[in-house]
Parts: structure tokens; C-alpha cells; sequence
């Protein structure tokens, strides 16, 4: 098969997929916690149905390993958290602890230091049934939402994503419910304390377990209003909070606990907003329910957009003109979060699911702005003022640094991070090599290449660059997504492709190509940098490298050739490909996704732009 009769099938899967309004939107796949903690989550609130269980530990028991384990991501090592919460969620779905697979699972847990070991958030869903102790958690008060913008540790120090799972679990840590369930969890106890070295913030953690068990009430009743407003303050008009999964249960819980029914019109929004998140599949064992974190479709929409066009599609043809559309019809126009360290920026650009509007990215802007400034949408002057919009808002998202962070301008400060409550994701969003490198890249497809801005975010990009060349990868997995994101940026921007910085991400790009042609990387390269570069040939992966090689000006290397055979060698019958490895990232380290349209949309552009260069 040739380079062109394996883009046209890709093209026309592609295709296939858009649905009548015009967007994209491929599965958003993570691990069990969500469907464990789902299940939690409808029994706290009595709402679990038999059914709904037995199709949740269906899909769980389905994704454990012959030893018992539960990963974070696809052919990963087991993970102490994620196994301890599937052998919670499998045993109130009603599997005896003496059952082969729960034995296995809790013969892990014991010899990786049991229950005890867990991080936190997986302690807090056990103490909510009374299987762990309130006081032996860290504490977090709701008078923090008293604190001004300016003071240590105020909500808007925070990542957007954590600051919406902070507050309502300070309701919830204070008021300490329990509500016990007809199983226990000796068999997965070891009753030995991890030892770990404490610093400052711990001893500062008794003084607050102190304080919880005698507040000044009228101060601490107050605190509790104020954090029940901001949150009901964020709720989307699809029910969510933030579009994710984790603000979205807890500020359930939160307002379920201080008297909101089930029937009040933010909580039935809110579960019912859930249902739209789950993906019910028929199996050869049954039907299995699981449970999306979050959902892209304006990210897809925008990828799928740039890979139409790229591979040759005109840019007035129906299926562009329909997608365009739907964008322009998701811009966001009201102020969020943001506004706090941006007070005078006007709203502009686009959020990642279908209602966010509170937390819109520039990560998203910027790559929506790149897509629809290429379509011939025939209402020009419509066109131009939303991307002018865009364009000034996520301009104005730059940091002090030069760099871009994805949701917040100077979310930079490392206090929250020592926090003993912060064991697990990261809770800041500093600039990423990732997305500066696509606002770079779509201020210079502006023509606003010699602008300040720009400028400033390619001397941080420069700044950033590893030793060895590659650049690493907040959002993506890892090395290969920075590098495959910078390069382009770079040359857009008018560097030379024979630049010393482009020759050394050149060198690593062709040194870690797999003796198949193709690229990949293990995602164990965010916590072991051994595993930079290396992995199993990804579909996802081996696209981002050739990105970056067609921008250096290698098109007839034979890193490229062999990248680009191995796309067309490896394509399915019906134009797409399989991966099951995990690529996104949500939380370096800790939480990872397998973007289900990635496998698609990244080999369309790669193979897109390889025939255009080498016509």
C-alpha cells in the first residue's frame, strides 16, 4: 500500500466519526479508579444499583492482571492505590477476600505495605465508610477560602483542577462522615505506619487537627457558606465542576453533607451530568460500565480539524465548514478563575469539553485558533473577530517567565506542593515546554513571530531544552510529545533548521527511533529518565517524531522514510491503528489517558504534511 492510499483511508475513518453537529470526540480512556470510586460514590449517596455494579465490576475484574494488580496505564507496573480501591469496589459488588483474583490482589497489597501505604485520596474514600480514621489524615481547613489572592496557600495558588477538589474536601474532611458498609479490609491492613521523613508542614498538620476539634465556630460556620457558594459559583451547565472527575464527586459529597438533597436542582444536575460520562459496551462476558474522567471534544474537534486539512482537504469542504462551526460556537466569552492574576485580560478562547466554561486553556486556543484560521468559513468577519478574541487572551495567559501554563498565568508557587495532603497529581500548572510551544507556534502562523510574546516564549522553549536535545512533555508522553511540539514552533517562529537546537533534537529524535521505524515511550520515563524515548512503536508517538523531523527539513532522511513506513505497514483495514499504550497525561507520574482519537488524528497530520513536502 502506498503513502497516499493509507492517508485517503485514514482520512475517510475520519470522517466516519464526526458526528452531524460537527465535532469530534474519541474516549478519554484512564483506569478503574474512576468506575471504584463511582461506585463509592452512588453508595455514599444511596443511590447504587445492583445492575450498575455488576456491569462496574465486570469492566474491573476485566482490566486486573494475572497477578492481581491493577496499573495506571497499559502494560505498566501494578500500583498500590489503584489495586487497594478495584479490591474495595469488587468486594461491596459482592466478591468473597478468599475469591483466587481478590487473594492475589491482596497478597500485592500486603507485601507493598498495605492499606496504610495508600496515598491520600484513596485513605479519604475509605474513611468516608469508616475503614480509616478522619484523624489519621491530613487536615485541610475550610477557612482557606478566606485567604486573599495574594496570601500562601489561597485557592488560586493552586492548579484550576486542584483548587476545585481542595475546597469541597475541606467540607467534607471537617464534617467527617461515615457511613459503614457491610465488608472490611483486614485482609489488605498490615497495621504498620509507613515511615517517611516529616518536615515543617506536618508538624504545621497537628496544630490543625488541634484547632478542628475546637474552631471558633461562628468563623469555621461562615468558612463552610463560603466554600458551598464557590462552589455552587462553578458548577457548568452540564452539571460538572471543571469537566473532571475529582471536583466534580467531592463537591457532590460536599453539598450532599450540608443538606442539599439528592432533588436539588445542582446535585440532580451534577449526577445526571455523570451519566453522560459513562460508556456502556457489550462484551463476550456481558456488559461492562465505565466511567470517562473527563471528555475532549473541543481538543479532538481541533486535532481532527488540522489532520483533514494537512492531509489535502479543502478548506471549504462540508465536513470542515461543520466542524468549524461547532467551534466557533464553543468560544468562551465570560471571565473565570483566570481572571484572578489577569483581572483586566478580556474572556476569549475555548476549554477542552463540551461545557468549561469557567476554565477555558490556552493549550486548546491555541491549537483551535491554528485549525480555523485555515478553513474558508464564509462568514470572514465572524471568523476574524473570535480569533482576534483568542489570540488576545491567550497571549495575555503568559507568564512572568515567558512560558505558558495551560490554565493559569504565574500558577507557579511550589508551596502546596509540601503539603502532606498533596501525595498524589500535580496541584500547580506552571508553563509547560508542550503548550508554549503551541502558543509560539500559533502566534507565528499570525504572523506574530516578531513580537515580544513570541520572542519571550522561544527564548524560555531555548531555556527548557534538555541536555540531549529532546524537550519534555507536560500533556503527552513525553520527550517525543516537548520534542514533537517544539521543533515545529521553533521553524514557524524563523529559526533555521540547521540551528543548533533543531540538529540536537534531530540527533535525539533519530537515536531513539525503534529498530521497527517507529517511535515510542514508556510512560515510566516521568518518573525513571532511562525510559526517555523508549518504548513500544506507538501510532500516536511515531507521528509526534515525524512532526518534528518534516519541520528540521528531513523529509528524505531515512529516519522519516522508516517512520513513515511504518504508519502505512501497521495501518488496520479500516484506516486507523491500534494502541492500546497510554500517550496523554493528565498527572505526570501518577495519573495517565489513551486519547482513543490520538491513534488517528497525529499519523493523518504526520502522513499529511510528509506527502505535501516531498510533492
Amino acid at each position: 500500500m502506498t503513502v497516499d492510499e493509507a492517508l485517503r483511508k485514514a482520512v475517510d475513518h475520519l470522517r466516519s466519526l464526526q458526528d452531524e453537529r460537527g465535532w469530534w470526540k474519541g474516549e478519554l480512556e484512564t483506569n478503574i479508579t474512576m468506575d471504584a470510586e463511582d461506585l463509592l460514590l452512588r453508595e455514599f449517596l444511596g443511590i447504587r444499583r445492583a445492575d450498575e455494579t455488576e456491569e462496574a465490576a465486570r469492566w474491573i475484574r476485566s482490566q486486573q492482571r494475572a497477578d492481581g494488580t491493577w496499573a495506571t496505564f497499559y502494560g505498566g507496573p501494578p500500583e498500590l492505590s489503584t489495586t487497594v480501591e478495584g479490591w474495595v469496589a469488587l468486594r461491596l459488588a459482592g466478591d468473597p477476600a478468599d475469591a483466587p483474583h481478590m487473594a492475589k490482589a491482596a497478597r500485592y497489597i500486603l507485601d507493598n505495605g498495605g492499606v496504610e501505604n495508600t496515598r491520600v485520596f484513596t485513605r479519604i474514600w475509605l474513611a468516608l465508610f469508616g475503614l480509616w480514621s478522619w484523624d489519621d489524615l491530613p487536615n485541610m481547613p475550610p477557612e482557606l477560602i478566606y485567604l486573599p489572592s495574594w496570601f500562601p496557600l489561597n485557592v488560586y495558588n493552586w492548579a484550576c483542577w486542584a483548587r476545585q477538589t481542595v475546597v469541597p474536601l475541606t467540607i467534607v474532611a471537617t464534617l467527617k462522615p461515615v457511613r459503614p458498609l457491610p465488608i472490611g479490609i483486614d485482609e489488605i491492613r498490615t497495621d504498620r505506619r509507613p515511615k517517611r521523613k516529616r518536615n515543617f508542614f506536618d508538624y504545621t498538620d497537628k496544630v490543625l487537627h488541634l484547632y478542628a476539634r475546637r474552631p471558633l465556630k461562628r468563623l469555621r460556620r461562615r468558612a463552610m457558606r463560603l466554600a458551598a457558594e464557590w462552589i455552587l459559583a462553578r458548577q457548568e451547565a452540564d452539571g460538572c465542576w471543571g469537566g473532571i472527575q475529582p471536583p466534580w464527586v467531592y463537591s457532590l459529597i460536599a453539598l450532599h453533607l450540608l443538606g442539599y438533597s439528592l432533588q436539588h436542582p445542582a446535585v440532580r444536575a451534577g449526577l445526571e451530568g455523570l451519566d453522560g460520562f459513562i460508556i456502556r459496551e457489550k462484551t463476550e462476558d456481558g456488559w461492562v460500565r465505565r466511567l470517562e474522567a473527563c471528555q475532549s471534544p473541543v481538543w479532538d474537534t481541533g486535532l481532527a480539524l488540522t489532520a483533514l486539512l494537512d492531509a489535502g482537504t479543502p478548506a471549504d469542504d462540508e465536513a470542515v465548514l461543520r466542524a468549524a462551526e461547532w467551534l466557533l460556537g464553543e468560544e468562551i466569552r465570560v471571565k473565570g478563575d483566570w481572571a484572578v492574576r489577569r483581572p483586566q485580560l478580556p474572556p476569549g478562547g475555548w476549554a477542552f469539553e463540551f461545557a468549561n466554561d469557567i476554565y477555558p486553556d490556552t493549550d486548546d486556543s491555541a491549537e483551535v485558533i491554528m485549525a480555523l484560521r485555515r478553513t474558508a468559513y464564509p462568514d470572514r468577519e465572524r471568523l476574524r473577530a473570535t480569533l482576534d478574541r483568542a489570540i488576545t487572551w491567550t497571549t495575555g495567559m503568559q507568564s512572568r517567565d515567558g512560558g505558558w501554563g495551560a490554565f493559569d498565568a504565574d500558577n507557579t508557587h511550589t508551596l502546596a506542593t509540601k503539603l502532606p495532603f498533596c501525595d498524589f497529581g500535580e496541584v500547580i500548572d506552571p508553563p509547560s515546554a508542550d503548550v508554549t510551544a503551541h502558543v509560539v507556534e500559533m502566534l507565528a502562523h499570525e504572523g506574530r513571530a516578531g513580537e515580544e510574546p513570541a520572542r519571550r516564549g522561544v527564548a524560555w522553549l531555548l531555556k527548557a531544552q534538555e541536555p540531549d536535545g529532546s524537550w519534555f512533555g507536560r500533556w503527552g508522553a513525553n520527550y517525543i510529545y516537548g520534542t514533537g511540539a517544539v521543533v515545529p514552533a521553533l521553524v514557524a517562529a524563523g529559526m533555521p533548521t540547521d540551528a543548533e537546537p533543531i540538529r540536537r533534537a534531530v540527533r535525539w529524535l533519530v537515536e531513539h527511533q525503534n529498530a521497527d521505524g517507529g517511535w515510542g515511550e514508556d510512560l515510566r520515563s516521568y518518573v525513571d529518565r532511562s525510559w526517555a524515548g523508549r518504548g513500544t512503536s506507538t501510532a500516536s508517538q511515531t507521528a509526534w517524531a515525524l512532526l518534528a523531523l518534516l519541520a528540521a527539513g528531513e523529509e528524505r532522511s531515512p529516519a522519516v522514510q522508516r517512520g513513515v513506513q511504518w504508519l502505512v505497514d501497521t495501518q488496520r483495514p479500516d484506516g486507523t491503528w491500534d494502541e492500546p499504550q497510554f500517550t496523554g497525561t493528565g498527572f505526570p507520574g501518577d495519573f495517565y489517558i489513551n486519547y482513543h482519537l490520538y491513534r488517528l488524528v497525529f499519523p493523518i497530520t504526520a502522513l499529511g504534511r510528509y506527502v505535501r513536502a516531498t510533492s
